[in-house]
């Protein structure tokens, strides 16, 4: 074939009679200029695609928006969760779908109320000397800010969906429809109120739930102490118990001293040996003096007494006796140095009680864990001491400690442990029963948005019951079950990690003592104690917060709501709902019909529940399940039909992202460098359902296959140059390699198509980077590049390879548009700027006559024989034998099989030499014998091809008989 850049051997120069491909589609993407041009083109393409596919009457599928965070600029992780999105929601448009995508916001909560509290502060204003009203308006306009800001920034990475409808949480109509849904749950019986330890975080000041703790490791004090036994029932006999040998105490282990002054009881293990020991000697040579000493009795847990006494550095003990707690009551380990503790701290059976590590026994405070608390009350005890006030100090009743904290919340030490733990323990050894003392790395729960510990605090809480029957029947926890039983997980495992978080998890804890939130918009009547169930008074609290938002309810007189009732008799309740519970009502406002005043102008159909939820793998405790308990509570199921999870996106060592490490990747600064495309490529690439990496290394690997894709478009659009449909050839008329290409078309269109459907976009873009190396690269348009650029433009062949390359790119344009929307809107905009946009089109039917196994083994065999003979033919051009193939007539040797794989194929176009010979030989082992010979024919000088027929066309005698008949073709065509 004649290259543009060299002059030809003899006489005429034919480089303009050679077809070299022509397109303006330039080689180098420039994305991070072209995109945004890109995107003023399409506009609101959302809505048009919408708009179009109504009119096909396509079939609806509704991807519900999880709802970010409205409280900074996005980061890798929103990136690649909307990214996803976005391929979820171009894919379906593409298959054919009517895509329902109304992108939203989470805007109420913790976080944004610190920043409005820092900028409070900066202006020398407390909190508390701001008003509701003006606090939650801050707030508003705080999430409201970077609710546009991530907004545009989603829309800059190619997101396409409803923007123009958002939703956000804070909208008045969409708080009204959360306070409706919280009614159901009221008005059901499902809600109550109960006085419980939650956990509960000192620096936020509010409960928290499950899906809001995360566990770091931490060094706690870990303390034995010594409770006097003070009594026993007739199953201990006065000679165990004897006095006169010194009084016998039960050994508690706890890594939590501050919690001593709260003890109400000691818990112990029906099924766990316990003994009676008595100190006989100590350790010698220590720095300190030990606080045990010879004689002193304690009970302890066989299994667990040596490593009692290691801790205690006794040397000697004897083990009197078996010892049953059943009935045993104790002194408070204080009650010596104040009479606030002069109770009696009985023995409790609970099942919670292990020999494992400790001493066997558990101290029990109940108001500041949830095991203590219900083995406190399945032994009929009521009273819940407060002992720890809303900001981590201890109440002023608390005798010995009042005001001490046991967490710091102001200054430089916030989110510290207070002197509480100190104070404890030195008056334990001042009281005589601190047996030992240490410290322990384990893991401790922290509050996932301020990182700081927190704590197990009683407070009267608001709980939606997990365990008592509905309508139908069944609990919340059995429906919910239920229904994760009938979702569709991606991956699969999923399931089984959702589904034993529902098992184990307790009742939902739906109240929070913040400003900035929905409202648990509700009266309790001071005399029951119960929530006022008046359909009239819900209707006028949820028809105010839709005309007014929920500020409303802290603003407007009780009488105002409660209308004919007497409003001195009611309380009005000012906490907020959990944020989950904001989060997961979503579905209520943007799957069901709206509700009056969003705005929203579309004729939007009902659609509930969602075709799928899509979020990281943390919202099993998050999102997925609030929404699945809501959904459950008052409709009878979850409101998704699939969940799809994925990962954490890591460094490029596997470590994960923080400022301080300063190993972010800022996807701001990706697209400024390379372009949307080529981030979305990345969240093509990996294997989303697991934790994946990003960095400048991953990022240039990225850049490179977007490099091998861009190329290929761009060939097929120089090679497709003037293309027009009377120049298509008929299946039936196609030579086998080009039926083989067709195949392959055939055969990724069903992998496309089925990886689609299943949310598997690594098995879209990885066969499609092969095919377009290995098929089309490195095979087909190496193959027909000399019939492409050299054969007359009527030949049966060279029509055969425009039509499948027009094919090629049909699909190829197709099936990438929705993971690389705006190179493939350039190229096929590049060839048809008047067609519209690329993103509205279906992938093309694929006829099934292209479906050709024969013709794939026959190139399978092919390609064998031929990356053999490149092989052998790379060495002789090494060795400067030969400057290129096409000096090359090589002689090949093949099996009956493979010789028979050449029939109707000229092996010298497949080997890209001038000539070539196959015979059947007598090779060993279904080998390939090759002989190399050199053409010595003369050169043609249009293709380059050195055959026997240069010079046999008189009127052209440097050219081969089908460059002459070409150029004959094309002179003709002449003015």
């Amino acid at each position: 074939m004649a290259d543009a850049d060299n002059d030809t051997p003899t006489g005429r120069d034919y480089r303009d009679t050679v077809f070299l491909p022509e397109t303006p589609f330039p080689m180098r993407g420039g994305l991070p200029q072209k995109e945004p041009l890109i995107l003023e083109q399409w506009g609101d393409l959302y809505g048009a695609l919408r708009k179009q596919r109504q009119s096909e009457g396509a079939p609806l599928y509704v991807l519900h928006d999880g709802p970010p965070y409205a409280n900074g600029d996005i980061h890798i992780g929103h990136a690649l969760n909307k990214t996803l999105k976005d391929f979820v929601v171009r894919s379906r448009f593409l298959l054919g779908y009517d895509v329902d995508y109304v992108p939203g916001w989470d805007c109420h909560g913790l976080p944004i109320e610190w920043k409005i509290e820092e900028q409070f502060r900066a202006k020398g204003r407390r909190k508390d000397e701001v008003s509701k009203d003006e606090f939650r308006a801050a707030c508003r306009e705080y999430a409201g800010k970077y609710i546009d800001l991530q907004r545009d920034q989603f829309k800059r990475l190619g997101i396409t969906g409803d923007f123009a409808n958002r939703y956000a949480t804070m909208d008045y109509a969409s708080e009204a429809a959360i306070v409706a849904e919280f009614h159901k749950f009221k008005n059901s019986g499902q809600l109550y109120r109960g006085s419980k330890p939650v956990m509960w975080s000192p620096v936020e000041r509010t409960a928290l739930a499950d899906a809001e703790i995360e566990y770091h490791d931490h060094v706690s004090p870990t303390i034995w102490v010594k409770f006097p036994v003070t009594g026993a029932s007739d199953d201990h006999p006065d000679d165990l118990l004897s006095f006169r040998a010194g009084t016998p105490s039960i050994v508690i282990w706890t890594t939590t001293p501050w919690t001593i002054p709260a003890n109400r009881a000691i818990s112990y293990g029906p099924e766990i040996a316990y003994g009676l020991y008595e100190v006989t000697a100590m350790e010698e040579g220590l720095e300190f003096e030990p606080w045990a000493k010879p004689g002193d009795r304690l009970i302890v847990a066989d299994k667990l007494a040596e490593d009692v006494f290691k801790a205690a550095k006794i040397a000697a003990w004897t083990r009197v006796d078996d010892l049953n707690p059943s009935g045993l009551e104790c002194a408070h380990p204080l009650a010596a140095l104040d009479s606030g503790y002069g109770f009696s701290v009985p023995l409790l059976a609970g099942d919670h009680v292990t020999d494992d590590a400790g001493t066997g026994f558990v101290h029990t405070a109940p108001g500041h864990g949830a095991d203590d608390f219900e083995v406190w009350k399945a032994h009929g005890h009521h009273e819940v001491p407060d002992t720890v006030d809303p900001d981590g100090a201890y109440y002023p009743s608390v005798p010995l400690f009042a005001g001490l904290k046991v967490l710091e919340t102001e200054g430089k030490k916030t989110g510290k442990f207070g002197p509480a733990n100190g104070a404890v323990m030195e008056k334990l050894i001042e009281a005589g029963n601190l047996l030992a003392r240490g410290r322990l790395e384990h893991s401790y729960p922290h509050s996932w948005r301020s990182k700081a510990p927190v704590i197990f605090r009683n407070t009267p809480q608001w709980f939606i019951r997990m365990d008592q029957p509905l309508k139908s029947g069944d609990t919340l926890r059995e429906t919910a079950l239920q229904a994760i039983d009938d979702t569709a997980f991606h991956p699969a495992a999923g399931r089984n990690r959702i589904r034993s978080m529902v098992e184990g998890r307790p009742d939902w804890l739906v109240s929070r003592q913040r400003a900035w939130g929905t409202p648990l918009a509700m009266f309790i009547d001071k005399q029951t104690g119960q929530p006022l169930h008046d359909p009239e008074v819900d209707a006028r609290i949820v028809a105010a917060v839709a005309e007014h938002g929920a500020d409303i309810w802290f603003t407007a007189p009780d009488s105002e709501f409660l209308g004919a009732h007497d409003a001195s008799r009611f309380e009005k309740v000012e906490d907020i709902l959990d944020v989950w519970f904001d989060s997961g009502s979503t579905h209520a406002f943007t799957l069901d019909p709206r509700l009056p005043g969003n705005g929203y102008t579309g004729d939007r159909p009902a659609h509930w529940p969602a075709d799928l939820y899509l979020e990281g793998s943390d919202q099993h405790r998050g999102w997925f399940q609030s929404s699945l308990l809501e959904g459950c509570g008052t409709r009878g199921r979850a409101p998704f039909k699939a969940v799809l999870t994925h990962g954490f996106t890591l460094d490029e060592n596997g470590e994960k992202m923080s400022k301080s490490k300063g190993n972010t990747v800022d996807p701001a600064t990706v697209i400024k460098e390379s372009g949307a495309d080529i981030l979305r490529l990345w969240v093509a690439l990996v294997d989303y359902s697991d934790d994946q990496r990003i960095g400048k290394q991953i990022l240039q690997t990225t850049v490179d296959a977007y490099r091998k894709l861009r190329n290929t478009v761009r060939y097929l659009l120089g090679a497709l140059a003037g293309f027009h449909e009377a120049e298509r050839l008929p299946y039936d008329q196609m030579p086998p390699l080009e039926k083989f290409v067709l195949h392959r078309l055939h055969e990724l269109d069903g992998q496309v198509r089925a990886a689609y459907g299943e949310y598997r976009f690594q098995d879209v873009v990885r066969p499609v980077l092969e095919f377009c190396s290995n098929d089309l690269s490195a095979l087909y348009f190496d193959v027909r590049k000399d019939s492409l650029y050299c054969d007359r433009p009527d030949s049966i062949r060279r029509r055969a390879v425009r039509t499948v390359m027009d094919e090629v790119f049909a699909r190829l344009t197709a099936w990438l548009a929705p993971l690389t929307p705006f190179t493939m809107e350039e190229a096929w905009t590049t060839r048809f700027p008047d067609a519209g946009s690329n993103c509205a089109r279906v992938i093309p039917q694929t006829p099934a006559e292209w479906e050709n196994g024969a013709e794939a083994d026959r190139w399978a065999k092919v390609v064998r024989v031929l990356d053999l003979v490149t092989g052998s033919l790379e060495e002789y051009r090494r060795d400067k034998t030969i400057g290129s193939a096409l000096d090359a007539a090589p002689e090949v040797g093949l099996t009956a099989e493979d010789y028979a794989a050449f029939d109707g194929i000229d092996p010298a176009e497949v080997f890209r030499t001038s000539m070539a010979t196959i015979r059947v030989d007598s090779v060993i082992d279904g080998g390939i014998s090759f002989q190399f010979k050199k053409s010595d024919h003369p050169k043609c000088a249009r293709s380059w091809r050195k055959v026997p027929d240069v010079g046999s066309d008189p009127d052209y005698p440097d050219l081969s008989a089908r460059d002459a008949d070409a150029v004959r073709f094309l002179d003709a065509q002449r003015p």
